[in-house]
Protein backbone atom coordinates (compact mmCIF):
# COMPACT_ATOMS: atom_id res chain seq x y z
CA UNK A 1 0.00 0.00 0.00
CA UNK A 2 1.01 3.41 -0.32
CA UNK A 3 0.75 6.50 2.11
CA UNK A 4 2.17 10.42 2.14
CA UNK A 5 4.57 11.07 5.20
CA UNK A 6 2.61 13.29 7.44
CA UNK A 7 5.58 13.63 10.10
CA UNK A 8 8.81 12.21 10.54
CA UNK A 9 10.89 12.74 13.63
CA UNK A 10 14.78 12.34 12.79
CA UNK A 11 15.52 12.16 16.54
CA UNK A 12 13.46 9.31 17.08
CA UNK A 13 13.38 8.09 13.17
CA UNK A 14 8.95 7.29 13.53
CA UNK A 15 6.49 9.14 12.10
CA UNK A 16 2.78 9.69 10.97
CA UNK A 17 1.74 8.33 7.26
CA UNK A 18 -1.71 9.34 5.58
CA UNK A 19 -2.76 6.37 3.67
CA UNK A 20 -4.56 7.02 0.02
CA UNK A 21 -7.82 6.20 1.75
CA UNK A 22 -7.53 9.18 4.69
CA UNK A 23 -6.06 6.62 7.45
CA UNK A 24 -3.66 7.93 9.73
CA UNK A 25 -0.90 4.97 10.17
CA UNK A 26 1.79 5.25 12.46
CA UNK A 27 5.31 3.89 11.84
CA UNK A 28 8.02 2.73 14.21
CA UNK A 29 11.94 3.37 14.29
CA UNK A 30 12.09 -0.03 13.46
CA UNK A 31 10.09 0.50 10.05
CA UNK A 32 12.24 3.20 9.17
CA UNK A 33 15.15 1.10 9.90
CA UNK A 34 14.56 -1.69 7.37
CA UNK A 35 13.91 0.81 4.68
CA UNK A 36 17.87 1.64 4.64
CA UNK A 37 16.94 5.18 4.20
CA UNK A 38 18.19 8.43 6.00
CA UNK A 39 15.61 11.04 6.22
CA UNK A 40 11.84 11.82 4.59
CA UNK A 41 10.33 14.39 4.02
CA UNK A 42 6.76 15.86 4.80
CA UNK A 43 4.35 14.90 1.74
CA UNK A 44 7.05 12.52 0.25
CA UNK A 45 5.26 9.46 -1.16
CA UNK A 46 6.31 5.83 0.31
CA UNK A 47 5.36 2.15 -0.22
CA UNK A 48 4.12 1.13 3.28
CA UNK A 49 4.59 -3.07 4.26
CA UNK A 50 2.62 -4.27 7.30
CA UNK A 51 2.61 -7.54 8.90
CA UNK A 52 -0.75 -9.89 9.31
CA UNK A 53 -1.28 -7.97 12.61
CA UNK A 54 -1.16 -4.99 10.36
CA UNK A 55 2.13 -3.44 12.38
CA UNK A 56 4.03 -1.49 9.80
CA UNK A 57 7.15 -3.43 9.47
CA UNK A 58 9.33 -0.95 6.64
CA UNK A 59 8.75 1.96 4.90
CA UNK A 60 10.00 2.47 1.16
CA UNK A 61 10.17 4.16 -1.34
CA UNK A 62 7.47 3.61 -4.57
CA UNK A 63 10.35 2.90 -6.55
CA UNK A 64 12.61 0.47 -3.90
CA UNK A 65 12.15 -2.40 -4.30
Amino acid sequence: MQGTVATFDAATRSGLLLLDDGTELSYPARAFDASGLRMLRLGQRVRVETDTTGAVVRVTLPTMT
